[in-house]
């Protein structure tokens, strides 16, 4: 089934909003999380896409495939995926952009991909005040998830809401707006991995009082896993 965790890691299933789909939340996840962020600092970090507010360094291949396999045997109980998905991609990550520098696309909650095996792993690995990850639904349609049969009137509710509303000022979204309403929040503790389906609406939490830094050792940084058979 996979590599088993470590005897520290204790884990907790939350069953969030109306839809109560499970979120592990796994404490002491990762035998040495000092030594993932001594890696993150040593690799050259920079802009992936348009979605993630930051910079990010590839994770290496071994450590991601061990990561994933020390979860399986949650996935297999607790989303009846059995085998777990394969690992698709994995970062480290880095938020770096300024609230007020936020693309519009940004300011949104947003989900992954629509695919039902797709699983999104965070392990939250900065000191200090650092957010965590806020979950949502859309008001209009009352979606907490987005799979293939709702994509479409998805898109329709937010493009009729972005007509009526306008797009959400400039900032990091933290708690409810005209078009979501906030249905979770799962606090950034250091070392602590929270697992979840890709298809879930959600977005980080990054309230005021986090600073953010352009180095990864002093800055909100964590470890994606993003997992899905391509």
């Amino acid at each position: 089934m996979g590599t088993p965790m470590t005897d520290a890691a204790k884990f907790t299933i939350h069953h969030q909003g109306t839809e109560r789909r499970p979120l592990i939340a796994i404490d002491d996840f990762w035998p040495d999380p000092e030594a993932l962020r001594e890696d993150a600092a040593s690799l050259r970090m920079t802009s992936i896409g348009p979605h993630y507010p930051g910079v990010r360094a590839a994770v290496p291949p071994r450590l991601a495939e061990t990561m994933r396999r020390r979860i399986a045997p949650l996935l297999a109980e607790h989303f009846a995926l059995d085998p777990a998905p394969a690992v698709s991609e994995s970062y480290y990550s880095l938020v770096t952009t300024a609230p007020a520098d936020l693309a519009p696309i940004q300011r949104l909650p947003h989900f992954d991909g629509v695919e039902p095996r797709r699983i999104a792993v965070l392990l939250f690995l900065g000191h200090g005040e650092q957010g965590g990850t806020a979950f949502y639904r859309q008001r209009a349609t009352g979606y907490e998830t987005v799979d293939a049969s709702r994509l479409d009137r998805y898109r329709a509710a937010l493009d009729t809401d972005v007509r009526t509303h306008g797009l959400p000022d400039a900032g990091y979204i933290a708690d409810d707006t005209p078009l979501y309403e906030r249905i979770a929040v799962q606090p950034a503790v250091f070392n602590r991995a929270i697992v979840y389906a890709g298809n879930t609406l959600h977005c980080a939490y990054l309230p005021p009082e986090v600073v953010l830094h352009t180095d990864p050792l002093a800055g909100r940084l964590t470890l994606n896993l993003f997992l899905f058979d391509d």
